[in-house]
């Protein structure tokens, strides 16, 4: 089903202009890689303890200089269509992948929604199995990836309040100005909490919620999730209890991890000044996440082990994405815009949503939450799954088996509505 809008979205065509301020931008980033200032130099034994090992970090800003093929690199970017549209007097950059639909095959719209410090980069390699053609399949997704307001080559808000369920309705009327009335939804990170705010805002509209980042902030999850550190059997299978106990060592990871969020949350500009002013700095406060959050045991690596999953090339596109676009600042402001009085009052997590939910949870995420409790919020959760793999940034580290569980999902959303007695079709 599709609807009408009242703004065609443009499609992006580099210009001759826009050529010479993009090699512009190469040479100023090359200028200040090479005139960096030499690192002080890590501790003796000390890996990423203390966060970015300093001398893993000049090797990587030496191959961003001399052998990341920016041309390449470009052209691997652009392969698929780039739009942009005005959603609420904000341009909102899109990427919109179409596949051809053999007759029998049904073409239905999804939207994938990225997080911090990611971009759209991170669906890049799933875009090719998520859009795949299958005899055991009657539908073909296709598939809408947004740059978050603030992000990348989407417009920033310049009045405080742009917050995640505002932006669940930017987003619902993106998906209206491309003409549908119904779509399914995933996200991962802060995508994860929008696209949830969106299900609970408009659930005659989303067919299906997939999650790869289930959290829960409400009283009651969170009494539970302590009962269980008494006895974890009453919150969680003993074969996943691991994932959420002993809580000392959960919280003490967390509280090391954190940090960010909490600059983030209250001077995300003091910090962005020197993000935005270094390439080095940039670089070094990214990919440090990259590091932990796909493996927590990756702290003691002197490495970081960026590359156990990534490659090189993969991480600098998703750093070129923030520093071309000098977004890094007006990313960050997202974490104050979230947690704060006005926005938690919502009590956003607190909604029963009915729209069919499905979630998959890496073994290495940072949380996990049992399907028991995610029914509180999600009482109709068709699935959760418990990989045995994969952490924070599981669509770029494992693209087969994401894009296969959210088929997976979309199949089962198709199902359950053909089941319910509820016209919800497209």
């Amino acid at each position: 089903m599709r609807g009408g809008g009242t703004e065609s979205p443009r499609k992006t065509q580099p210009s001759s202009r826009t050529r010479s301020n993009l090699l512009s931008v190469v040479k100023d980033l090359k200028d200040r890689l090479k005139s960096r200032r030499s690192f002080t130099p890590p501790l003796e034994g000390v890996a990423f303890e203390y966060g970015f090992n300093t001398n893993t970090l000049d090797s990587w800003a030496t191959y961003w200089l001399e052998k990341y093929n920016f041309t390449e690199r470009e052209n691997f970017l652009n392969q698929y269509p780039h739009y942009k549209t005005n959603i609420q007097g904000l341009n909102i950059h899109f990427i919109r992948v179409t596949p051809k639909v053999p007759a029998g095959k049904q073409l239905v719209p999804m939207l994938l929604l990225h997080g911090w410090p990611g971009s759209v980069r991170e669906f890049y390699e799933a875009i090719p199995h998520l859009t795949a053609v299958s005899e055991d399949r009657d539908f073909v997704l296709e598939l809408i990836i947004p740059s978050l307001p603030g992000y990348g080559h989407s417009e920033a808000s310049v009045r405080p309040g742009l917050n995640p369920l505002s932006i669940a309705v930017i987003f619902r009327n993106l998906m209206q100005r491309l003409g549908f009335q119904k779509y399914y939804i995933q996200g991962g990170d802060w995508g994860s909490l929008i696209t949830s705010n969106m299900a609970t805002l408009f659930p005659k509209e989303v067919l299906g919620y997939h999650t790869n980042l289930i959290f829960l902030l409400t009283p009651t999850v969170t009494f539970f999730e302590l009962l269980g550190s008494i006895y974890p059997p009453l919150v969680v299978d003993r074969q996943l209890a691991d994932r959420m106990y002993p809580q000392s060592e959960v919280y003490s990871f967390m509280l090391e991890e954190s940090g960010y969020m909490h600059i983030q949350a209250t001077k995300p500009d003091t910090v962005g000044i020197s993000l935005l002013d270094s390439p080095s700095g940039l670089m070094a406060y990214i990919l440090e996440k990259f590091s932990t959050w796909t493996r927590k045991e990756h702290r003691s690596k002197v490495d970081g082990g960026l590359e156990f999953r990534f490659t090189k090339d993969q991480l600098i596109d998703n750093l070129m994405m923030y520093w071309t676009t000098r977004s890094i600042t007006t990313s960050m402001r997202l974490y104050s815009e979230c947690f704060n009085k006005k926005y938690m009052a919502l009590k956003m997590d607190e909604i029963p949503t009915k729209v069919p939910t499905w979630t998959i949870q890496g073994k290495n995420e940072l949380g996990y939450l049992p399907p028991w409790l995610i029914k509180l919020k999600y009482p109709n959760l068709v699935k959760d799954n418990p990989i045995d793999d994969g952490g924070h940034f599981l669509a770029l580290e494992l693209p087969q088996v994401f894009s296969e569980d959210v088929l997976n999902a979309v199949q089962a959303f198709r199902q359950w509505h053909k089941s319910s007695s509820i016209k919800t079709d497209l």
